[in-house]
């Protein structure tokens, strides 16, 4: 019964209003006050259960909640014949109940819309060759999928046959459609708006970028911020004050309808309501934006942030090495460039694919007798001559003179953050390449704009060499830059900088990042990282898209500013409404009600104001002028 009851509370607000409105055109038009009284006594007596039931269960818990209060006032109103304030309280209540739940629901949209992208169904090819649609769960990792236009792609995959333009808007918060051709990676949930694509399921299910990111929202969504536990406890007392007050009240003063009066107006309704909906209205701003936010709590966390620590390769630089500089000693060129590709050619080093890139041989030759020399470089015999390629130190072990331009060039090169490699030919140098990771285009801008926000250091450690790490710091801006440094040696660093006071965020990619993305105050991952990266972080940028960290960090103090006026917004109403009760003359029940539910929906639509937040026009324009002048 209680059940079927709390079921259908639209259905008793709406017979409670329209009892309320034939009372009261019985009392003015046709002048009769029993059909008036009747109808005002079966909407309270109606409206009041949903209401004593939520009340029975939560002081089954031991939980004074505000339905205790209102179902007290009410009862008590039915008791000293006040009809009229019984059942206007009680309507209102569920009414702004009824109005709170639906406006709720819309600053749940941006999740529900997320559940609804998910692909349902897939096109898979069978033995035979042909594609049968299927359940999307029973698809498996290695299957081949036939993806149409204006088809959701199913699963994380990479594309085997066509090409086509993809909309990653759930999974970026891009518009902008992105080019997808063979070898490129898809994922699940993002649409094909033209062309035909066959693709490779490599992920499959919840292991998918967008199941993650369902995944994630939802558990973010369970957990409570520290404002939330504070309100939790704040009501756990104030409740039961409230309800004490009230005794005094009508102790002092014998007065009952005062008393229930204090219940009415003291429910602290929009206190428990403002910052659970500010959360869950900032969490569902980040899903649309490419921002994954593990959880109320990193909300608190993260808005007080002073300082972010970077990884630098794959976070402020692309993580492909390519070549930036070169100088060519000798005249034979080509052959220079053809011994050198031939020595890379047979090599796995990390900057062999970058050199291979660059010089694009014109003919490869037989490549013998190869030394690997541990911390230098190869030594080979190539086409009868002695190739070299290597660091400074190769050089000087193979006797290769450096005159005082070659060393100058050196120089040159590792000032500019270079790792160096040097190609000799039976003794004499010919070839000086510099190989650098590339800086993320637009990290300068978005840097520029977390300095905007109130970060006040900005710091990268990184593996490489102390060169190739001021080289990026000094092109970024960044306040400190530490080169040389193993994963333990980054932890140390930020245990160090929290103990100095400072809150620290951690942008990371690698498993190798994992211990300062765990230790951090608030780690931070980029998406396309490696998997424990991103499940010991607390923030995930979709896409190792960088410029969604000013967006995340702009977003998360905006919550938390929100939440904070939510939470006087609703402590400010209830102080004057009781105030009211003492030092006027107007303030009853009704208005009391009225005024409250009206609170309600005013941190709400507060709250929803999240849902649109964008850094301002004004706070962008500064960051480029600052860039363009810096």
């Amino acid at each position: 019964m209680q059940k079927f009851i709390l079921n259908q509370k639209k259905i008793i607000t709406l017979i409670s209003g329209s009892l309320i409105v034939i009372g009261f055109f019985s009392r003015f038009v046709l002048g009769n006050i029993m059909l008036l009284e009747g109808s005002l006594i079966i909407a309270s007596v109606i409206g009041v259960a949903p209401i004593a039931i939520q009340s029975y269960q939560a002081l089954k818990v031991k939980v004074i909640s505000i339905d205790v209060l209102v179902t007290i006032a009410v009862i008590g109103a039915l008791l000293i014949q006040n009809y009229e304030e019984s059942a206007i309280v009680t309507f209102l209540f569920l009414f702004g109940h009824y109005l709170e739940q639906r406006t709720l629901n819309q600053t749940r949209s941006a999740i529900k819309e997320l559940t609804e992208m998910a692909p349902e169904s897939a096109l898979v090819r069978l033995k035979s060759g042909e594609f049968e649609e299927v359940d999307v769960d029973t698809v498996n990792e290695g299957d081949v999928l036939l993806v149409k236009t204006g088809a959701k792609v199913p699963v994380d995959g990479t594309v085997l046959i066509g090409e086509g333009y993809i909309d990653e808007a759930s999974i970026t918060g891009e518009s902008v459609p992105v080019t997808k051709s063979v070898g490129s990676e898809v994922y699940a949930g993002t649409i094909l708006e033209n062309g035909t694509i066959q693709i490779q399921a490599d992920r499959v299910g919840e292991d998918t970028t967008f199941g993650k990111i369902i995944e994630l929202v939802e558990e973010a969504q369970d957990s409570k911020s520290e404002a939330e536990r504070f309100i939790d406890r704040f009501s756990k007392y104030y409740t039961p004050a409230i309800l004490i007050l009230s005794v005094i009240v009508w102790l002092i003063s014998q007065n009952v309808e005062l008393a229930i009066t204090i219940l009415v107006l003291g429910c602290p309704g929009a206190l428990v309501i403002g910052v659970p909906v500010s959360n869950v209205a900032g969490i569902g701003n980040g899903a649309r934006h490419g921002v994954l936010l593990k959880g109320s709590e990193v909300i608190h966390d993260f808005s007080r942030v002073d300082t972010i620590v970077f990884d630098k390769t794959g976070t402020l630089t692309v993580g492909n090495p390519t070549v930036a500089e070169t100088e060519i000693y000798g005249r034979n060129t080509e052959e220079a460039l053809n011994y050198l590709a031939s020595v890379e050619a047979e090599s796995d080093h990390p900057l062999a694919k970058a050199l291979l890139q660059e010089v694009k041989a014109t003919r490869l030759f037989p490549v013998e007798e190869t030394e690997v020399v541990k911390g230098g470089g190869i030594v080979a015999k190539v086409n009868g001559h002695r190739v070299a390629v290597g660091n400074v130190a190769l050089m000087d072990k193979e006797g290769v003179k450096l005159d005082a331009g070659t060393k100058h060039d050196v120089e040159t090169f590792e000032k500019n953050g270079n790792s160096l490699v040097l190609t000799a030919i039976d003794g004499e140098l010919s070839v000086l390449m510099g190989v650098r990771d590339q800086v993320r285009p637009g990290v300068k801008v978005d840097l520029q704009k977390l300095k905007a926000l109130g970060v006040k250091n900005l710091v990268v450690l990184s593996g490489d060499n102390q060169g190739t790490v001021d080289a990026v710091a000094s092109e970024l801006g960044l306040t400190e830059a530490h080169g040389h440094m193993l994963p333990e040696d980054k932890s140390a660093y930020i245990g160090k900088l929290q103990e100095s006071g400072q809150i620290v965020a951690f942008v990371g990619d690698g498993v190798n990042d994992s211990p300062s993305l765990a230790l951090a105050d608030i780690g931070i991952a980029m998406g396309s990282g490696t998997d424990v990266a991103i499940e010991t972080s607390d923030v995930v940028l979709m896409n190792s898209d960088f410029s969604r960290l000013p967006h995340a960090l702009g977003l998360v103090k905006a919550t938390a500013n929100n939440m904070i006026q939510n939470i006087v917004i609703a402590v400010g109403v209830v102080l004057v409404l009781l105030a009211s009760v003492f030092f006027s003359e107007w303030m009853n029940m009704s208005i009391g009600m009225l005024v409250h539910e009206g609170s309600i929906l005013v941190v709400i639509f507060n709250a929803m104001r999240l849902l649109k937040y964008r850094l301002s026009e004004s706070e962008k324009s500064v960051e480029v002028k600052n860039v363009k002048t810096a």
